[in-house]
């Protein structure tokens, strides 16, 4: 596929979107890379790095080894997701602490918007499709209704698991890398990491998101290529069952000491808008929550239509 600068760009802004995504508990950047219609490319550029590559650089050069890698498009996409990252942490930090209902709302359309794109990309509903979709809502919901682990744990083998699992979870659309670092209480950790340039756990937590990486996306690739219909349920099962982590209105069930020894919120159960004023004594925000909800929607719609225009030139 033959890429100028602005292309390069847009893929940067979708790297961007998803380093957004994948700090925030409960939305996954693999959603954002779906739904942008970059996800496969993505997958597949994954898993050129093999020993393959290696005997292309060491046969042909540097020239066609980056080529085999499709080395720009990746590049161009951690390029943004770095960005995101180190530049939005602290940003959503604040955000989930002080605005989570006008946070959670945005999301939540996003995430439902997602929904309807990835469903619709399933050619044929049949018995099995509908098992399987039914499967991963069940599934994901469970997932969102696990206790949270110790934040307290940061141990250098702990970290290096946590990013190999955290990144699984991340390339998946639907399921949160960040709601599992949460689970595995690794969240804060990782997060307060970030924010104070702590070398040391970045590279830690870095080397064992690529060792998952390249592992999980060999699974990815091969689902895609056999049995793409029923990968497709799944994700858009896993995505509907998300839903109840990343509800805006939930009662506070206590709260914990973070990294910095601040003490923040600790959400629970979902409830109704009213049932959140009388029980959290906060606004429940609904006018603006519902206008957020419309606009994470609306973005995922526009994000859709470009992508969709793009695809389209190219071919």
């Amino acid at each position: 596929m033959n890429r100028n600068l602005f292309d390069y760009l847009i893929i940067t802004f979708k790297g961007i979107a998803m380093g957004a995504a994948d700090v925030v508990p409960g939305v996954s950047g693999g959603t954002i890379a779906f739904i942008s219609g970059i996800y496969e490319e993505l997958i597949t550029s994954i898993n050129n790095i093999n020993l393959d590559l290696f005997k292309t650089f060491k046969n042909k050069g540097i020239k066609a080894a980056w080529a085999q890698l499709n080395g720009n498009f990746l590049l161009a996409l951690l390029l943004g997701i770095g960005i995101s990252i180190l530049s939005l942490a602290k940003i959503i930090k604040s955000l989930l602490n002080d605005e989570p209902v006008l946070l959670w709302s945005f999301f939540f359309g996003l995430v439902i918007a997602s929904i309807l794109f990835i469903g619709k990309q399933i050619e044929n509903w049949n018995w099995k499709t509908i098992l399987v979709f039914l499967l991963g809502t069940v599934l994901a919901y469970y997932i969102t209704i696990l206790p949270s682990g110790d934040e307290s744990i940061q141990a250098s083998w702990f970290v290096f698991i946590a990013g190999a699992l955290a990144i699984c979870a991340m390339i998946l659309p639907g399921i949160s890398g960040a709601f599992i670092l949460v689970l595995l209480g690794a969240y804060e950790p990782v997060l307060s990491a970030i924010n104070n340039r702590d070398i040391k756990t970045i590279a830690i937590f870095a080397v064992g998101a690529v060792i998952g990486l390249l592992s999980f996306s060999k699974l990815l690739k091969w689902l895609f290529s056999h049995y793409k219909n029923l990968t497709l349920a799944l994700l858009t099962g896993f995505i509907l069952g998300s839903l109840n982590k990343i509800w805006p209105w939930k009662i506070i069930t206590g709260t914990r000491i973070d990294s910095h020894g601040q003490e923040v919120n600790v959400y629970g159960k979902s409830v109704l808008p009213n049932t959140f004023e009388t029980v959290n004594q906060i606004e429940p925000q609904i006018l603006f929550a519902i206008v957020l909800m419309i606009v994470g929607f609306l973005t995922i719609f526009i994000m859709e239509k470009f992508a969709s225009s793009k695809n389209k030139k190219h071919s």
